[in-house]
């Protein structure tokens, strides 16, 4: 589609309402607009797949040299675009700024200087960046995005599961992501006493249990609800976190006693989603929930800098990455070591991805699961996919991994006790691959490390390979890879893990696990005795007895 040339000159006085606007968000009333800046030059573009040279939709980013943001506008009366615009309460620095467009030109009014277009569309296409010298003419712009990998052709369909915007701003905003799933929490409670459905923090509106259908193999479920609690019994008291998705009726329960609201969430077709590792009620919720799902990529790990450090219960010394928030890296690192440790406690929560988009200054679906499906998309049959396993989560790389031909999420049930030999053959999609770093993870330990590094010009996007790993005996197997493995700025994938289930003894936690555990809910029981009654406080006690129980039989 080709812009009109006459289009800017009949738009300028509402290009020039429109960068005058812009200007005040950075701090600049219109008056002082007026007296320091010459008139706004009107920039016009479209955004185009290279390959179909069809107009997508996409993110876009506008910045000058100084670092202050621009907004675009659609330049359709068809089209729509949706601005983001948050800064971190954490870290002032840790900005999110960008427009999401749909399939149709933009439009926007600069003054003159030096300007930088960055176009971003998910995970399966590489970066567009543009840097744009704006004049006092009219600047007319086609920016092309090249795709590396196109996951659906593969049966891979992906999901944001932990999103806080309104559901009718997240059509555009998905589209513009390629973001096959997403669903939106309108029901949050943050107080221990007020049920979701009774929460002044929900998403105004009416929404059923059924998916707002995008397209064919884009979706939108509406009907999902976060328990963050902040107040207690009516006193400024931490809790904890957790998520029930795809439920069918809206929550009327308060989040105490944890195993009411389970069972009714499971009577409606939801999934429990653990949320984070280290919120203060988290031990002691997990043997008594049963969690279906772990944000694997939570929404601490966003595309601007880290944020959000030293948070909540730090790590404890044993997993050796300090407090386990000092960088994004130390942070991953400590939400998969206790989740290895779940593992190995006979828990089995299957990985998610959440952004909390909406919230935090990160885009929609920058951390996302995927999941395979064998007959192309289904909302239905993504969320049973999602439930078994058959995903990896991602912050960054592509990983598609099997085991023996099988996915994650497979059994695998021998009947010899012997150490088994078992084949990894994978595919890693990336901007670049080179120097990216593959760790192969058993029953929580890392038992072989491969590099990808052949050199290319440019780098890489496609890279495959494969490795022999033993099974010693009953556990599980994961894969994982880091863009770049020694930064602070780690991008991620991770699989979900495949089971082994072989004659003798069964799998085992370590002690320092258990014992980080069972210490964590006595301090809660300590903490929340002279605000919790009896009843409340007896699941802390049963999920301790758990714990003791598995420390008779832990491996040092």
């Amino acid at each position: 589609m080709t812009p009109v040339p006459s289009f800017a000159n009949r738009h300028t006085p509402f290009f020039a309402a429109l960068w005058l606007a812009g200007l005040m968000v950075c701090g600049l009333n219109a008056a002082e607009v007026a007296a320091r800046s010459p008139a706004p030059t009107p920039i016009t573009g479209e955004i185009h797949d290279t390959a179909s040279k069809l107009a997508v939709p996409a993110r876009l980013y506008i910045q000058n040299e100084r670092g202050d943001f621009f907004f675009a506008e659609s330049a359709a009366t068809n089209g729509s675009a949706i601005r983001y615009d948050r800064q971190s309460g954490f870290n002032k620095h840790a900005i999110e700024r960008h427009t999401a467009l749909s399939a149709h030109p933009f439009r926007v009014a600069l003054p003159p200087g030096r300007y930088t277009f960055t176009v971003e569309r998910g995970k399966e296409y590489h970066t567009t960046e543009r840097v744009v010298e704006v004049g006092d003419a009219p600047v007319q712009l086609r920016l092309g995005l090249d795709r590396f990998t196109d996951m659906a052709r593969r049966g891979w369909f992906s999901g944001d599961t932990h999103v806080h915007r309104d559901p009718a701003e997240l059509g555009t905003v998905a589209l513009a992501e390629d973001l096959n799933v997403v669903l939106p929490m309108t029901d949050w409670t943050s107080e221990s006493d007020v049920p979701p459905i009774r929460s002044s923090r929900n998403i105004k509106g009416e929404f059923s249990a059924k998916p707002i259908v995008l397209d064919k193999t884009h979706v939108i479920y509406p009907r999902n609800t976060e328990y963050e609690i902040f107040q207690t019994t009516g006193k400024k008291h931490t809790l904890g976190a957790f998520l029930v998705v795809n439920q069918r009726e809206r929550l009327d329960l308060p989040v105490l006693p944890w195993r009411r609201v389970a069972e009714r969430a499971r009577a409606e077709g939801a999934l429990i989603d653990y949320e984070k590792h280290n919120w203060e009620w988290s031990a002691a919720l997990a043997p008594i929930v049963r969690p279906e799902l772990y944000e694997l990529a939570n929404n601490h790990l966003w595309r601007t800098e880290y944020g959000v450090t030293n948070w909540a219960a730090p790590a404890p010394a044993w997993m050796n990455v300090g407090t386990g928030g000092h960088s994004e890296r130390e942070w991953a690192l400590y939400g998969f070591q206790a989740w290895y440790a779940l593992l190995n406690c006979g828990l089995n929560p299957r990985p998610a991805a959440g952004t909390a988009h909406g919230v935090h200054p990160v885009p929609l679906g920058y951390g996302r699961v995927y999941v395979h499906l064998d007959r192309g998309f289904n909302y239905d049959d993504w969320m049973r996919g999602l439930n078994a396993g058959r995903s990896f989560v991602t912050t960054g790389p592509l990983l598609l991994a099997e085991v023996d031909g099988e996915l994650p999420g497979h059994h695998f049930v021998w009947k010899s006790p012997k150490p088994r030999t078992v084949s990894v053959k994978a595919k890693v999609f990336a901007p670049r691959v080179n120097g990216m770093k593959v760790e192969f993870i058993v029953n929580g330990d890392v038992v072989k490390t491969t590099s990808l590094s052949h050199p290319s010009p440019g780098g890489s996007t496609e890279e495959s390979f494969s490795e022999k790993i033993e099974i010693p005996s009953s556990g599980w197997l994961a894969v994982r890879c880091w863009e770049n493995p020694e930064g602070e700025k780690a991008r991620f994938a991770h699989t979900a893990p495949w089971w082994f289930e072989k004659p003798g003894p069964p799998l085992r936690p370590r002690r320092v696990e258990v014992e980080w555990f069972a210490s964590r809910v006595r301090e809660e029981i300590a903490r929340n005795r002279p605000l919790l009654p009896a009843e409340q406080l007896r699941e802390y006690e049963e999920a301790l007895g758990f714990y003791e129980g598995l420390l008779r039989d832990a491996r040092p």
